[in-house]
């Protein structure tokens, strides 16, 4: 009984899916916050419009990501119950992506709201439905953790290079006067982020045996064993941590070049970036000698200090911060997904099914708030600050209180995702899938399924016709 493997081309294909969502949900992180902040001036005495969107975009993702997790595991279209949806709602994430930057200009900031909230929460649906589905993918495709941490390592190097483009094109053209060419590249990324997922779709096939054999858990039984479950629990709450500061990192580095350095975001870029990338490499030889828990506890006290030191360091050592920040990040963005696929191996021992978009759906519960809390957060502390926003033309004003701001930023930006960071690590040390228990589950897991093999092909041949009588 083998897990299937993969060649070193179709990991390639596997990682540009991840490569268009983090060029769309990398632009997303990076320019939302000053989109609307600083361009469209919703700061200041508008700064309750910010909280009033972040409160509701909290609420929609925690509900429609664990439904929709749920409907895809009870799913059972003839084409299969995710890469269809995968495919069909790669466009639309592309559409709903352009459209957030398209909001009315001007001084109506109540019209401003309303349009980013719609839309944002049209972009959220759609990125939660592709992206749900691709995760939930990993641990279906291969019971081999050896393999599985082989495709998480390409699909999040390809996720640094989409977040980096992603962190580029935006920081390009928001320097030219007026919204106009902004806004035509944020069509071209929708575009390209969409063809690359779509390419993704085609290459790789669901097995029938979870969508033919399985039977669905009836909603409530399914919601039952996923809170029961510890090993999720502490994951989801880690991962809150993960995904909080990775929103903050993201969406104030303009802020910190800006307002802070006053010099080039693509040199912040390249420190964070560039220990991201390398990391990600080296991340198999940690897991060899540490196991995946300890090595992402290792990686978040790295990112943490760096982050902590980001807080107090005049601004030429803040390079040096960030890339120990970006060493760091190479854990959650590298392991949480291996983790989760332990998790799903252990929930298909005990209910029998695989339900990974269910866990996933139900760790949006728990971590998308997280998202909602980094953008309104800068908006409320800045405002305490007296942050004045740049005019019309994009060009940034004197500040009336220049050192209150300072501080501010390197507040989100350093000491709070810091103390986010170093939480997780506590957090993990709680995490039971490691060791004898998990060598048990992982062996378990593959003579389950040679036995829903076995019960698939049964199944074919009951539903053939008899060759021998026609």
């Amino acid at each position: 009984m083998e897990a299937p493997k993969f060649s070193s081309k179709y990991r390639i294909y596997w990682g540009l899916a991840s490569l268009g969502g983090a060029i769309i949900s990398g632009t997303y992180a990076s320019l939302l916050t000053i989109f609307y902040t600083d361009y469209m001036g919703l700061v200041g005495q508008w700064a309750y419009l910010i909280g009033i969107m972040s409160f509701v975009y909290a609420i929609w993702n925690m509900v429609n990501d664990p439904l929709f997790g749920i409907y895809s595991d009870r799913s059972k279209l003839k084409k299969g119950r995710r890469i269809p949806f995968m495919r069909y709602t790669a466009p639309f994430l592309g559409l709903f992506f352009i459209v957030v930057w398209f909001a009315p200009g001007g001084s109506d900031k109540i019209a401003i709201f309303w349009w980013m909230l719609i839309t944002t929460l049209l972009y959220d649906t759609g990125y939660t439905i592709v992206f749900l589905i691709y995760s939930a993918l990993l641990p279906e495709i291969t019971e081999s953790e050896e393999e599985r941490n082989k495709l998480s390592v390409f699909a999040s190097f390809f996720s640094l290079l989409g977040t980096i483009i992603g962190f580029l094109i935006p920081d390009f053209f928001r320097r030219e006067q007026g919204l106009l060419p902004l806004q035509l590249s944020m069509i071209s990324i929708g575009i390209v982020g969409t063809l690359l997922i779509l390419f993704t779709t085609l290459k790789f096939k669901e097995r029938p045996e979870f969508t033919k054999v399985d039977e669905p858990l009836k909603i409530g039984s399914a919601l039952k064993f996923t809170f029961k479950n510890k090993s999720f629990l502490i994951l989801a709450i880690g991962n809150f941590m993960s995904i909080f500061i990775q929103q903050m990192l993201l969406g104030g580095m303009f802020f910190l070049a800006d307002y802070v350095v006053q010099g080039s975001s693509i040199i912040l870029l390249v420190a964070l970036f560039i220990p991201l990338v390398l990391g990600v490499w080296l991340t198999p030889k940690l897991i060899k000698k540490f196991g995946v828990v300890r090595a992402d506890q290792i990686l978040l006290t790295i990112g943490a200090t760096g982050l902590l030191l980001l807080t107090f360091v005049p601004p030429v050592f803040m390079y040096v911060s960030l890339a120990l920040a970006g060493l760091g990040l190479v854990g959650p963005l590298v392991l949480t997904n291996v983790m989760f696929a332990q998790i799903c191996d252990e929930d298909e021992l005990k209910t029998g099914v695989r339900r990974e978009a269910a866990y996933f759906g139900m760790n949006a519960f728990f971590t998308k708030p997280a998202q909602s809390v980094a953008i309104a957060l800068p908006t409320l502390l800045l405002t305490l600050a007296h942050f004045v926003p740049r005019d019309a033309l994009g060009i940034i004003q004197p500040q009336t209180h220049p050192t209150e701001v300072d501080f501010a930023i390197r507040i989100f930006m350093g000491l709070i995702p810091a103390i986010a960071l170093y939480l997780e690590v506590l957090i993990l040390q709680f995490y039971p899938l490691k060791g004898d228990y998990l060598a048990e589950v992982q062996e378990k897991v593959l003579v389950l399924h040679q036995e829903k093999r076995a019960k698939l092909l049964e199944m074919d041949k009951k539903q053939r016709p008899d060759t021998d009588q026609q």
